[in-house]
């Protein structure tokens, strides 16, 4: 009698096979003269999550049956029968109408099982000069390629919404932080050009990402290649590879090409979660520099007057999932020897998790960053706050009365210090309470002293001056526009 296993979510698992596990045996198991214990089928299947790569699958398959039948390996009667069922399959699939067994494991077996039941005999010879090694590394990396694909488009285009929204407020005097304390002035407009260069470093990362990865491991079989004379060009060709990997080991033991996926996809998620951060800060009305509108705000369940910011908190939230990701598969490779191990089942749900939640926040960012409102006069009125202007004295002092800067920067901080004092900004002390500290100094200091004049003054390259800023985000508009995505 089998015994039973209590799980502490109270759950009984008892040893023994079912009817499914039986075919479950066939597929695989000739070694083995019973089916799985109910546990082991729970611990073992993937076919909840893997089933998302059901269409790379197909795909993979049918490259390879079709190479097969080309080398002479399988008949062109069998090859033709074999990616009929396939496309068969994969209309199931679509039209939700193809029953997933956990008994049969994951999306490889789904498959073949069915293929099986449509074409009979021929099915059993798809799986030939192959193994599930290499044909879940070849699926995988279609998947995150396909992905990769996708989230350069969308960074694309939140790209082009930061930059014409640069190019409407190239103007717009904002205050300048660093230590988030008021520093000096620039423009709402610059602020959104330093996210367009950014997400151009992003998408740098991934097309990296993208062309490493694109080596089709098909045909590295289970670890060691295979003795039939397959042509593995041929499959990496038809799949869109460059090339198919070089070792056969390598081929089906690393997962690098996710790593690398998810280590820039957690620098884009941090750079959504700092800009978050800010439209989060800035809807307070300790800021009140923009407004979200209702499609990117939500109520108080108690408090009538709220509105939150939850779509900006929510990116800034998703970002540490997205990082816990790249954390769980760098671990989870870390202490694994060649080739391939059952642990790596677990590479693919945080990346089915990490990949779409970026794809999610990328479009929310867009979205908010398209639909809100900016109060520029708020803005600059807290721009003139915090003696923002006092490097533009400084700088006029060593530019007009040629004083050494550390010099200037002393003399300036005396002069903060008295408008301090005074409670008033530096634009507001006479000419003569500044001479006070440094007696050369005439009236056309009060040229520099203004905000607007400021960010003005801030000609040199990248810096914050609007006629710099209209520059910046009509190129990166016009470059953007040629983007092919």
């Amino acid at each position: 009698m089998a015994s039973a296993m209590k799980t502490p979510l109270g759950r009984n698992w008892v040893t023994g096979f079912s009817g499914e596990d039986v075919m479950s045996n066939k597929m695989w198991g000739g070694r083995f003269e019973t089916g799985p214990a109910a546990i082991m089928e729970e611990i073992n299947a993937s076919i909840g999550f893997d089933r998302r790569l059901w269409r790379q699958d197909i795909d993979g398959s049918k490259a390879h049956v079709t190479m097969l039948a080309r080398q002479g390996i399988v008949t062109e009667a069998d090859a033709a029968a074999i990616a009929k069922g396939l496309d068969q399959v994969a209309g199931e699939i679509e039209a939700g109408s193809f029953t997933f067994s956990r008994a049969l494991e994951d999306i490889h077996m789904n498959v073949e099982s069915r293929l099986r039941e449509i074409v009979g005999e021929a099915a059993g010879r798809l799986h030939t000069a192959r193994s599930r090694n290499d044909q879940i590394a070849t699926d995988f990396r279609l998947w995150v390629r396909d992905t990769v694909d996708e989230l350069d488009g969308q960074i694309v285009a939140l790209q082009k919404v930061l930059a014409a929204r640069a190019l409407e407020h190239a103007a717009t005097v904002m205050p300048g932080f660093t230590h988030l304390q008021s520093a000096q002035p620039t423009t709402f407009g610059h602020h959104l050009l330093a996210y367009v260069e950014m997400l151009a470093r992003d998408r740098g990362r991934l097309a990296d990402a993208r062309k490493r990865m694109n080596e089709c491991p098909l045909g590295a079989a289970a670890l060691c290649g295979t003795s039939f004379p397959i042509d593995r060009h041929m499959t990496a060709a038809a799949l869109g590879f460059d090339r198919p990997t070089a070792n056969s080991l390598d081929s089906v033991s690393d997962r690098d090409f996710a790593m690398e996926t998810l280590a820039a996809a957690a620098i884009i998620a941090v750079h959504l979660s700092r800009l978050a951060e800010e439209i989060v800060l800035w809807c307070t009305p300790q800021f009140g520099f923009v407004r979200l509108s209702d499609a990117f705000s939500t109520g108080s369940s108690i408090m009538p007057q709220k509105r939150n910011p939850d779509a900006a908190e929510l990116v800034r939230g998703k970002a540490g999932r997205i990082i816990g990701a790249l954390n769980a598969v760098l671990v989870l490779m870390k202490g694994l020897p060649l080739s391939y191990a059952k642990d790596m089942q677990e590479d693919k749900e945080p990346a089915f998790d990490a990949l779409p939640n970026l794809s999610l926040c990328l479009a929310a960012m867009a979205g908010m960053i398209g639909d809100l409102t900016v109060d520029a006069k708020q803005m600059k009125a807290a721009a003139g706050s915090g003696y923002a202007t006092a490097t533009d004295l400084a700088d006029w002092l060593v530019r007009t009365l040629k004083m050494p800067f550390r010099d200037a920067h002393h003399v300036t901080g005396r002069i903060v210090g008295l408008a301090s004092a005074k409670r008033v900004g530096l634009e507001r002390l006479t000419l003569e309470e500044m001479q006070a500290v440094e007696p050369r100094i005439d009236d056309s200091i009060f040229a520099v002293l203004g905000v607007a004049k400021s960010v003005r003054s801030r000609t040199s390259y990248g810096g914050t001056a609007p006629d710099n800023v209209r520059r910046q985000a009509k190129r990166w508009l016009r470059q953007l526009a040629r983007t092919s995505v």
